[in-house]
């Protein structure tokens, strides 16, 4: 049997390197497995080596502590890989096919798979609707920052690159494919952007880079990125975005300045609930400022795309109320203003395929929007470390250094 090495959390603010199983076609016991989902048979599934994986803020809220994720709990749900054996069940899917790995985990036949709410399907966490590799509360399916990892319902999960060796020279735009490209698209179709929108992205981490690029590229007329960090507003810049730094005021001021109005058609959440506050009260937590923010400067029949990460349990929460995900939200102002809102995990097979066309058809550069960096699987802890500092890359975890 084949060794297998992965990312591990270990604790607060550590992660480390660690041998770990070799996926099988059987679902075993482990950190973060809930018992209804042990020895589940996988005969459904494909065993992966994984080409590339990148490192997500939403790993990095486990990683700080901000969540219930047990220790040792194998991290990963961004990945690309070859197949290299698939399961008796599997029909389509080939090995030596070079895929794109949905962080949803999706089984394809319940209600909710099937009406394209892959990101709630019913039917692969016990806890509760949706699941993701390598994450807390999900299941417990291993996470894909290793060298192999296995994949459920291979044929129905499984997005085939058609060409390998094209797919291999566009390697760092087509790993955004699992999460964070169609993640800030679906942040920005959920605003509601379209031909000429004025937009404004709260946070310019990767999730809000990519939402920025989405809104580009569904053909908004100006895009504002607000964001506390000097170097990823400047990230934001370099390819086209307005950018406004919120420490230094309200939102709303900085956008009259730029837009000529203090508001925006489309608002998107790419924050999430370890937000800080604006301007003088910005070296402070407080989970709610976005939300209402985003109400206060998006026009009356606008939209609120959310794909920041909201949590139902966070230790670290600045008191009761947001250690259990209850936020003081205007609610009031959004219903006075006929908001539209959505939320939750995104739904990737809805726009993952289209997204793959725009990047082999160079529509779009996501990989240089993100300003993609390559580690090896060793440099991983420290990539945790500097992406935890507010460096201004998305780390690409590259197991076999196939990359290049």
């Amino acid at each position: 049997m084949s060794s297998n090495r992965a990312i591990a959390y270990t604790g607060p603010g550590h992660v480390e390197v660690q041998d770990i199983p070799y996926p099988t076609f059987e679902l075993q016991d482990g950190p973060g497995v809930n018992p209804a989902n042990v020895g589940r048979a996988l005969p459904h599934a494909a065993i992966l080596k994984v080409v590339t994986t990148n490192i997500c803020g939403s790993d990095q809220h486990m990683v700080r502590g901000r969540t219930t994720a047990p220790e040792n709990l194998v991290l990963g749900h961004e990945i690309t890989g070859e197949v290299i054996e698939t399961g008796p069940g599997v029909e389509f899917i080939k090995e030596g096919d070079l895929c794109s790995v949905p962080f949803n985990i999706a089984c394809g036949r319940c209600r909710n798979c099937k009406e394209r709410l892959t990101g709630i399907c019913l039917n692969v966490n016990p806890d509760r609707p949706g699941s993701a590799y390598g994450y807390v509360d999900m299941g417990g399916w291993v996470g894909g920052q290793a060298e192999y990892v296995l994949v459920p319902y291979a044929d129905w999960n499984l997005l085939k690159f058609p060409d390998k060796d094209q797919a291999m020279e566009k390697i760092l735009d087509l790993t955004m494919l699992s999460d964070i490209f169609p993640t800030g698209f679906h942040g920005a179709v959920t605003s509601g952007v379209g031909v000429g929108s004025t937009v404004y992205v709260a946070g310019a981490g990767p999730v809000g880079l990519a939402a920025a690029a989405s809104a580009q590229l569904l053909g908004a007329a100006v895009v504002v990125v607000g964001d506390l960090n000097a170097d990823r507003l400047e990230q934001a810049r370099s390819f086209g975005c307005e950018t406004i730094d919120v420490s230094k005021g309200d939102p709303g001021d900085q956008l009259e300045q730029l837009l000529g109005v203090p508001e925006v058609d489309c608002g998107i959440d790419a924050v999430g609930f370890e937000a800080r506050g604006h301007g003088e009260g910005s070296s402070q937590e407080a989970p709610a400022t976005v939300l209402n923010s985003l109400m206060t400067i998006t026009r009356a029949g606008g939209g609120l795309g959310i794909p920041g990460l909201y949590v139902t349990g966070d230790p670290g929460g600045v008191d009761e109320a947001a250690q259990e995900g209850s936020l003081s939200l205007r609610l009031g102002l959004g219903w006075a203003k006929s908001h539209s809102f959505m939320t939750g995990q995104c739904p990737v097979m809805k726009y993952h395929r289209g997204l793959m066309m725009a990047i082999l058809h160079d529509r779009v550069q996501i990989a240089k929007a993100v300003n993609a960096t390559t580690v090896s699987l060793d440099e991983a802890p420290q990539a945790y470390a500097d992406f935890d500092s507010g460096v201004a890359k998305k780390y690409v975890i590259d197991p076999h250094g196939l990359v290049g």
